[in-house]
């Protein structure tokens, strides 16, 4: 009888040596994948990344993000998207992933369960094709804000589609994205993802000696409207974020681009 406490003190033991072996093989695992996450990726093109204000930036291998804790998602999401990526394989969808490189936590995908909220890709799957990895890639929590189903498949899916035909056209854009974040969002899930009211894309073209920029913001729900409709200028936007967006660029050519919400030289 003495020596049942023995034996449970030993099984304890043993339980609490096997969580502290998975506590470190995680925190490894995370750390290993932080480190990674500053590493810059082959398409990524940093000469173009705007700035972040939570310094919080990650460099996955086919796209880079500025990950805002309070908000629980991405404040903007950057990559370049180049004729050679656009392909039409449809690759199995994958269950979304929590991702490890966000040191303070990505939001974990259970949050927009039952939310009445579509998991929204920043960068989208669909100009990801090219690979399977890329594709897949593309399902990480880090990825994704809660967008209206009919906004999501509606004009923000037009827009979307219309940024790869000017990738087609111009032989490649730079792209990034994001929702406004702001005080007092509604939030869902128990980590309280926060659920912008607005949507931005800044693209800039300098593939054929000549830079342009184009902006779009749209409001948080569906519209039949042109997309020129939403065109706006880039300090609009950088207002609303305080984010600098391409603060790499000659000054002078930042201030004139940036300044301006004219689309002539776009095809729509």
């Amino acid at each position: 009888m003495k020596q049942k406490p023995i034996f449970s003190i030993i099984a304890i033991l043993i339980v609490i040596g096997i969580y502290s072996f998975d506590y470190y093989l995680d925190f490894k695992e995370k750390a290993e994948v932080v480190n990674e996450g500053k590493i810059i990726k082959i398409n990524t093109n940093a000469y173009y990344l705007p700035t972040s204000t939570t310094n919080q930036i990650i460099h996955h291998q086919n796209y880079s993000l500025s990950y805002n804790e309070t908000h629980e998602q991405a404040e903007w999401v950057a990559y370049e998207l180049k004729a050679s990526h656009l392909s039409f394989i449809n690759h199995k969808r994958p269950y979304f992933e929590i991702d490890k490189a966000v040191k303070t936590g990505a939001a974990h995908w259970g949050n927009y369960k039952k939310s009445g909220y579509d998991k929204g890709h920043l960068c989208p799957a669909g100009d990801r094709r090219y690979t399977k990895d890329a594709h897949d890639e593309t399902f990480l929590t880090s990825n994704i804000s809660p967008q209206k189903h009919q906004f999501n498949a509606g004009v923000w899916n037009r827009l979307e589609q219309k940024v790869r035909f000017w990738a087609k056209k111009n032989d490649g854009v730079f792209v990034v994205t994001g929702g406004i974040l702001q005080h007092n969002l509604k939030s869902i899930g128990d980590e309280n993802v926060s659920v912008p009211n607005q949507f931005y894309k800044v693209i800039l073209d300098n593939n054929k000696g000549e830079i342009k920029m184009l902006a779009f913001l749209m409001n948080h729900k569906n519209s039949d409207l042109p997309l020129y409709k939403f065109v706006v200028s880039v300090d609009e936007i950088e207002s609303l974020t305080g984010i600098d967006f391409f603060p790499e660029l000659d000054d002078s050519i930042e201030t004139t681009l940036e300044a301006s919400n004219s689309y002539k030289q776009w095809s729509f």
